[in-house]
């Protein structure tokens, strides 16, 4: 019975103080009651912190975006990681395109130019493959899984605190206010003493302002205690800032992996494509034109690039490089720069190119006015 009597008691003081932070939240909305300001520097924190979990948000579902374009997939791995249960292992898109050209490979024949061409872009899509699960992995848990603890559990903790500062700042502001009604009240009753009744009105209301103050000394104080407490973990919003940039850190170190490795894969492929002869019959004994006319841009002189053109262009670069003159050439693409040994370039601009003893043959100096500085000889056309 004592047991019921106090739930009852504490279920009643609950929903006086609910109704009282209503009535205070309206009056403040209304104008027609006064608000306890934070100081500026709280504010400014709590501004930060909720900076900090909008573009964390933000990052990190774009990230997932980034990491799995399938948004099927995305809500796939998403309940099952919800129902704490491990999501079936598939092929992702390079290494099902890559098992598919394996498989059409084979079944053209690997001793046809074609399917044998199949099978190596099928092998090499399915590294790409192996490479891209790999940076989902490693971004996974070295870049998203902090973004979303902070999410999920920091930044919760801020919350239900902030929370607990405004439901103190109201009872604080209610609390003033029935303090100020107190001392009204016995303002008017004192100036209105003039009989036995309207003095015991003033000690009654004596008494209201006497409990008045205590309460609002004890709201003062629960609301100070509960402001640091909320400005002692906004301030190490810092911290999180400071461990998330490792974050990022890691994930930029996990993005050059492997844009590295599927680089390399397909340097790899196109040398192995380039080694098939330049003319052969297909399967259907029709002429193909070689896949030797494929070229990426080089990044450094160690790379070659397979030489674009016909025997009788390269005859010209490798007469050039016998003598000891130079000739004009006009630039076929845009080139970049590696290096400071190198020279920039910029499609259809003719530039003077000559051999230096000791090259590598795929490379000539060239000069424009005062700049020179090696250019790759794919990207040239030598003029008579």
């Amino acid at each position: 019975m004592n047991i019921m009597d106090f739930n009852v008691k504490k279920l009643a003081a609950d929903a006086g103080t609910f109704l009282s932070r209503a009535v205070q939240f309206t009056e403040e909305k209304l104008g027609q009651a006064e608000k306890t300001e934070l100081d500026a520097h709280l504010e400014n924190l709590l501004s930060k912190a909720e900076c900090t979990k909008q573009w964390t948000e933000k990052i990190m579902k774009q990230t997932e975006v980034l990491l799995q374009p399938n948004p099927n997939a995305r809500i796939e791995e998403f309940v099952y990681e919800k129902l704490d249960r491990k999501a079936p292992s598939r092929l992702n898109n390079p290494e099902l395109l890559g098992q598919y050209m394996i498989d059409a490979g084979n079944e053209f024949g690997p001793g046809t130019a074609y399917g044998n061409a199949l099978i190596k872009c099928g092998e090499t899509q399915k590294r790409i493959g192996a490479a891209d699960r790999e940076l989902m992995q490693t971004a996974a848990i070295n870049f998203l899984t902090p973004l979303r603890n902070f999410i999920e559990g920091d930044y919760k903790t801020i919350s239900k605190e902030r929370k607990l500062l405004q439901n103190k700042r109201l009872d604080l502001d209610a609390a003033k206010a029935r303090s100020k009604k107190a001392r009204a009240a016995e303002a008017k009753a004192a100036q209105l003493n003039s009989s036995r009744h309207e003095g015991d009105n003033i000690m009654l209301w004596a008494e209201e302002v006497t409990k008045s103050d205590q309460e609002l000394r004890i709201t003062q104080s629960e609301f100070d205690r509960q402001a640091e407490i909320t400005r002692l973990l906004l301030e190490g919003i810092s911290s999180t800032h400071a461990h998330h940039l490792r974050c990022l850190n890691d994930f930029v170190e996990a993005q050059m992996t492997y844009y590295a490795q599927c680089y390399q894969y397909m340097l790899d492929l196109q040398k192995q494509l380039g080694s098939f002869p330049s003319n052969f019959l297909s399967n259907n004994n029709q002429s193909l034109s070689s896949v030797q006319n494929v070229s990426t841009p080089s990044v450094s002189e160690s790379t070659p690039l397979p030489v674009a053109g016909n025997s009788v262009v390269t005859s010209g670069f490798t007469e050039l490089k016998a003598s000891s003159g130079s000739r004009k050439a006009r630039v076929l693409y845009d080139y970049d720069a590696a290096n400071s040994s190198e020279l920039s370039l910029l499609a259809d601009e003719v530039i003077t190119v000559y051999s230096v003893l000791g090259m590598d043959s795929d490379w000539l100096m060239g000069e424009r006015g005062t700049q020179k500085g090696k250019v790759p000889i794919t990207y040239l056309e030598l003029l008579n």
